[in-house]
C-alpha cells in the first residue's frame, strides 16, 4: 500500500494524437490519492497553427505542470532533428524540476522519443502505451519501436501487438494488453449532437459531409504531394456537400499540406472549412455526424469505426494496421479516391455500434493504474534489497 502522493507520475503529451488516447488514464491518475500527477505538455499543443490545444487540456480540468516548447518554425528534416534535440534538453530540465518516479508516453511521435531519452539517465520507470503496432508508411513506425525498447513497462492495444513486442525481445512479464483505452471513455460520455457540431464549426453539414485529415507521408514524401493533389481535385467535385479539414501533425512536409488546404478553403468557401483542432470530444462528435472520414490518419482506422462512420484511407501511411470492414483503402489517385468515397457513401453510417466491441473504460483504466503502481513498488523493493 502506497501513502498519499507517494509515487510521482509524469504524463507526457506532445499533440492531440497522444492526449486523446491517454485522457481516461490521466483522469484516473488525477483522482488516485496515492499518485502525485504531473502533466508535461509540449510539441503541437503549444502551436497556434495546431489550435493551442493545451487550452483544451486545461479545459478538461487538468493542471499542466510544465510547458516545453521544442518545435522550430520550419518543417524540414533538419528542423525536425533539431526539435528532437531541443526536446531532450528541455525535457531534461523539466524532469530535474519534477523529479518523476514514472514517465508515461504514448505512441510514436518524435517528441515522446525525446522525452524518453531525457528520462532514461534518471532511472525513471518509463511506461509506453501503444507499442507493437505497425505503420509501415511512416517514420513513426521506427520511433514507436525505439520507444518500446526504451520502456520498462508496456500497455498494448491488441493481442497481435503484444506478440509483436515479444518478438522484438521485450520481456513477456512487462507487456500487458490494455485493450482500447482510447475510445471507451469518450463513448460513455455524451458526444455533441449535430447542431452543436455545426455551431462550433460555423457551417452546416450538408450531405455528403466529409471530415478530412491528411498527414505527411514521411517515408515517401513524393506520395504526400501527389495524393493530396488528387484528393483536393476529387473533393471539389462534391460542391453541394461539406468538407471539414483538420490540421496535419507537426512533421516534415506539414507546412505544404496546410498551405494547400488553406488555398482550397479560400477558393471554395461554400464547400470547405478548416479547423486546427476540435479536441478529442469535439473531433469524435464531428466524425460521428459526418458521412465519411477521409485521409491517412490513424483516427480513420481507430476512432471512426467505433462511432460508426466509414473511412477512406489513402495511400501507404497506415500500412500494417488492422482494418474494420468500414475502412476503404485506396491509392492516392483521383480514380482510386473517388471510387473509395462512393463505396464509403454506399456503405453508410452505423451508429448503433453493431459488431463493435466496446470495453468498459473504468475497469481497463483501473487495471492499468494498478499495474503501474505494482511495477513501481517492485522496483522500490528491488532497490532496497541491493
Amino acid at each position: 500500500m502506497l501513502t498519499a502522493g507517494e509515487v510521482k507520475m509524469c504524463v507526457f503529451t506532445g499533440s492531440r494524437a497522444d492526449y486523446g488516447p491517454l485522457v481516461p488514464v490521466i483522469r484516473r491518475l488525477a483522482r488516485d490519492p496515492e499518485v502525485d500527477l504531473r502533466i508535461l505538455v509540449s510539441g503541437g499543443h503549444l502551436l497556434r497553427e495546431q489550435g493551442n490545444t493545451v487550452d483544451a487540456i486545461e479545459g478538461d480540468g487538468l493542471t499542466v505542470a510544465e510547458r516545453i516548447e521544442v518545435v522550430l518554425a520550419g518543417d524540414s528534416p533538419v528542423a525536425v532533428a533539431k526539435s528532437i534535440g531541443l526536446g531532450v534538453l528541455g525535457y531534461a530540465d523539466a524532469f530535474a524540476r519534477i523529479a518523476p518516479d514514472v514517465l508515461c508516453v504514448l505512441g510514436d511521435r518524435y517528441e515522446a522519443l525525446a522525452a524518453a531519452l531525457a528520462a532514461l539517465p534518471r532511472n525513471v520507470l518509463i511506461v509506453h502505451f501503444g507499442g507493437g503496432q505497425l505503420t509501415l508508411g511512416s517514420a513513426d513506425d521506427r520511433i514507436r519501436h525505439a520507444l518500446s525498447q526504451l520502456a520498462h513497462l508496456h500497455f498494448v492495444f491488441a493481442e497481435e501487438d503484444r506478440v509483436r513486442l515479444l518478438g522484438m525481445g521485450i520481456d513477456e512479464g512487462t507487456v500487458h494488453n490494455a485493450g482500447r483505452i482510447n475510445i471507451d471513455a469518450e463513448l460513455t460520455a455524451h458526444l455533441p449532437d449535430r447542431r452543436a457540431v455545426e455551431r462550433r464549426l460555423g457551417v452546416r453539414l450538408r450531405a455528403p459531409s466529409f471530415a478530412v485529415t491528411f498527414h505527411p507521408v514521411t517515408e515517401k514524401p513524393e506520395e504526400t504531394s501527389r495524393a493530396l493533389a488528387a484528393l483536393l481535385s476529387v473533393l471539389r467535385t462534391y460542391d453541394h456537400g461539406t468538407v471539414v479539414f483538420t490540421a496535419p501533425n507537426v512533421d516534415h512536409g506539414s507546412h505544404a499540406i496546410t498551405e494547400a488546404v488553406a488555398r482550397f478553403v479560400a477558393n471554395h468557401p461554400d464547400l470547405a472549412t478548416f479547423v486546427p483542432s476540435l479536441g478529442q470530444h469535439g473531433y469524435l462528435g464531428l466524425i460521428r455526424h459526418c458521412d465519411v472520414v477521409i485521409g491517412n490518419s490513424s483516427s480513420g482506422l481507430l476512432e471512426a469505426p467505433v462511432v460508426g462512420t466509414p473511412t477512406v484511407n489513402i495511400g501507404s501511411r497506415q500500412d500494417g494496421r488492422p482494418r474494420a470492414a468500414s475502412v476503404f483503402d485506396c491509392a492516392g489517385t483521383p480514380g482510386g479516391i473517388r471510387a473509395a468515397i462512393e463505396s464509403a457513401l454506399a456503405h453508410g453510417t452505423r451508429h448503433d455500434h453493431q459488431g463493435v466491441a466496446v470495453p468498459t473504460g473504468e475497469d481497463i483504466d483501473r487495471s492499468v493504474i494498478e499495474v503501474i503502481k505494482r511495477a513501481w513498488r517492485e522496483r522500490c523493493s528491488a532497490t532496497k534489497e541491493e
